[in-house]
């Protein structure tokens, strides 16, 4: 749930960076990033031609506020992610503590089309064959992709889904409480501020600051 600057050095003498989450879990040897193509993205229309052996640069200090100890006790944890928002819960769902803490861990991944569902194989058939953490993901984590613009298994965006209740009874849990429930959330702002809307209205309340605790 931690993010960092990475960027390129440009012929102007001065590195272009960005901040991008770390997709990688926290035991892992190496770093792994989630981006999409923008094809006149500063930075991105330069880091789609990168090849193995190229140098990038990379701040050296982690930071991010998407960790377990800045969640209160719970039994659920909703991790509500839209396009590349999902990079920092790729990592919490990799970590096994995050399954000692909850009973049950709902990752959520909206997007507009079936082709940008990232790392779908990934979640439902590799990691449950993990030798660490890979029995305790079958019989904890519930993914749930949805797709707004184009027919899928699941439908609409997240903020509808869970207004309605679809999500919760998809998923076969009660609708979100403060006294169960804790989320995560990563995506736009514009989602950002209606995720949060939406969960405030279920009482749940925001960590007022880093290392303090909320919902």
């Amino acid at each position: 749930g931690q993010f960092v600057m990475i960027g390129l050095q440009q012929p102007n003498g001065r590195p272009l960076m960005r901040a991008y989450s770390i997709a990688s879990p926290n035991w892992e040897e190496h770093l792994e990033f989630f981006s999409i193509k923008v094809p006149d993205g500063p930075l991105t229309s330069q880091l789609q031609h990168l090849k193995e052996g190229d140098e990038i640069i990379i701040s050296k200090k982690p930071t991010g506020t998407l960790v377990l100890d800045d969640l209160k006790p719970g039994k659920h944890l909703y991790l509500l992610s839209t396009g590349t928002g999902l990079a920092p819960f790729m990592s919490v769902i990799q970590d096994p503590e995050t399954y000692e803490r909850f009973e049950k861990v709902i990752l959520c991944h909206g997007v507009r089309y079936v082709n940008e569902v990232a790392y779908r194989e990934f979640i439902t058939e590799h990691l449950p064959q993990n030798e660490f953490f890979g029995e305790s993901l079958r019989d904890k984590l519930i993914y749930y992709p949805t797709v707004t613009r184009e027919p899928f298994e699941n439908e609409g965006r997240l903020t509808d889904l869970m207004r309605s209740g679809k999500l919760f009874s998809d998923i076969g849990l009660p609708p979100i409480n403060p006294q169960d429930d804790r989320a995560m959330l990563c995506g736009s702002p514009s989602m950002l501020d209606e995720t949060s809307e939406v969960l405030n209205s279920f009482g749940l309340t925001v960590s007022p600051r880093m290392r303090e605790p909320g919902d």
